[in-house]
């Protein structure tokens, strides 16, 4: 019989495992993972561990700041410093033919956001993980080699891969001609976890129990873990509660300063809140590059690249105070019409919907797990392309974009304003019709 690849992760664990006095594992699970990295559950002896490696052997994949070893290294130190780190058993070697990687001992809990933001105690949650931001930025660098965080540098990687991404976006663009011009001083850099938000948390009967994904650490300022885990997309189906959909900001300073944080600084949170989300929009587009470049082919990777406007979205709406009065008080432009419903054989949007509403009567009941995951991922992008075909939304704009850049144009330009956020919303209402964020927006921009 040939082996399969669940047969190979095992007899690769089986050697690694033994290294440490360990039996071979047993009820091997992939939880996800695309072409570069993978994560595998499985258990021990009645203890349950997870296997995060990169198959081909690289120890710097995808959008990665450090290589796995670097990972593990820190993690290791997280977890000594009294971070709730998982606690890391065993690293891979050449001869487990696993690739790179390492092995942890899994940590009880749910990542996930919708059953997170209903605990009753989101104060007493929100406290929970102000601790544990406070001891990620105490824990000691004197053993580790991450990267240095420095803002110019940063900046000018992020307009050179704006400019690589076509430069032709107009509100990204006003984002970044904002970072440009408020680049705070720089500050004793500390460990900056990256990717501090819901998602990467996990949450046990309304207690923090672990803290996850540390491939995007490096050393910088704290106050881009505060306010990334403050941006409106980690707050999921509570916009209204800016600080991870638990609390206020000012809550969450107050509790990170209590745990031993530094005070907060307004202006600084700002910045790592507009810069975050630029990076996190043109993360989008790199998702799209990523798969159009054959290095990664799921679904996901594409339907992650239309959540770009989401993020465009929330950038105009951190910019907007900086407009004059007068044209934050202007009137939207009105959108496209839309194309009109068609009449006899059925239009490309009416075929889509018809593959969707199959996918959901015929397919869904036949798939679990990952697959039922899938599935709505595969809906969602249907969705996209047919809303796109009736509605005719438009974001690019190379030449306004250009002005934005050089100066020419800007918040107080007659009319720009508007018709930005007109643009918004409706490449919005194409994408994402559901992001929480969209009815706020509608709501303030054209009162209704």
């Amino acid at each position: 019989m040939t082996p399969t690849p669940t047969d190979a992760v095992t007899s690769g664990l089986t050697r690694a495992l033994a290294r440490i006095g360990l039996p071979a594992p047993t009820g091997l699970e992939r939880l996800s993972g695309g072409a570069n990295m993978e994560s595998w559950l499985f258990t021990v002896g009645g203890a349950r561990f997870v296997l995060r490696r990169s198959p081909g052997g690289s120890q710097l994949v995808g959008g990665r700041s450090i290589g796995l070893g670097q990972e593990a290294a820190l993690i290791r130190a997280a977890h000594a410093g009294s971070v709730l780190a998982p606690e890391i058993v065993v690293e891979l070697v050449p001869e487990d033919g696993l690739g790179a990687g390492f092995v942890m001992r899994a940590i009880v809990g749910t990542a996930e956001p919708a059953t997170i933001l209903d605990t009753p105690d989101a104060d007493g949650l929100l406290r929970e993980i102000a601790r544990e931001m406070a001891a990620t930025h105490r824990v000691d660098l004197s053993a580790l080699d991450l990267p240095l965080f420095e803002n110019g540098p940063a900046l000018d990687q992020l307009r050179e891969r704006f400019l690589g991404y076509g430069g032709d976006r107009p509100i990204l663009a006003l984002g970044l001609s904002w970072l440009e011009r408020n680049i705070p001083p720089p500050v004793p850099p500390r460990l900056v976890h990256g990717d501090f938000r819901m998602g990467n948390l996990l949450v046990e009967n309304g207690h923090l129990t672990g803290v996850l994904d540390w491939e995007l650490a490096h050393l910088g300022d704290p106050h881009e873990d505060l306010a990334y885990a403050c941006m409106t997309v980690w707050r999921f189906s509570r916009p209204d509660r800016p600080a991870l959909g638990l609390a206020t900001v000012e809550t969450l300073a107050q509790a990170y300063r209590e745990a031993g944080g530094e005070t907060f600084d307004p202006v600084r949170f700002h910045f790592w809140l507009v810069y975050r989300t630029l990076w996190w929009a043109l993360g989008c587009l790199q998702m799209a590059n990523t798969w159009r470049s054959g290095q990664d082919r799921s679904l996901e990777r594409v339907v992650v690249g239309r959540r770009l406007s989401e993020q465009e979205l929330d950038l105009l709406m951190l910019l907007e105070d900086e407009a004059p009065e007068e044209e934050r008080r202007r009137a939207l432009p009105p959108s496209p019409p839309p194309v009109e419903p068609g009449h006899g054989e059925p239009s490309g949007a009416e075929v889509l919907t018809a593959v969707s509403e199959w996918l959901a009567s015929d397919i869904k009941p036949l798939v679990a797990g990952r697959g039922r995951f899938d599935l709505a991922v595969a809906r969602n992008a249907l969705g996209i392309v047919a809303r796109e075909l009736t509605q005719r939304p438009t974001a690019i704009d190379a030449a306004l974009a250009a002005d934005v850049m050089a100066g020419k144009a800007n918040l107080a330009t007659p009319g720009l304003l508007a018709g930005l956020r007109r643009r918004a919303l409706d490449k919005l209402t194409t994408d994402m019709p559901k992001y929480p964020a969209l009815a706020l927006a509608r709501a303030k921009w054209e009162g209704s």
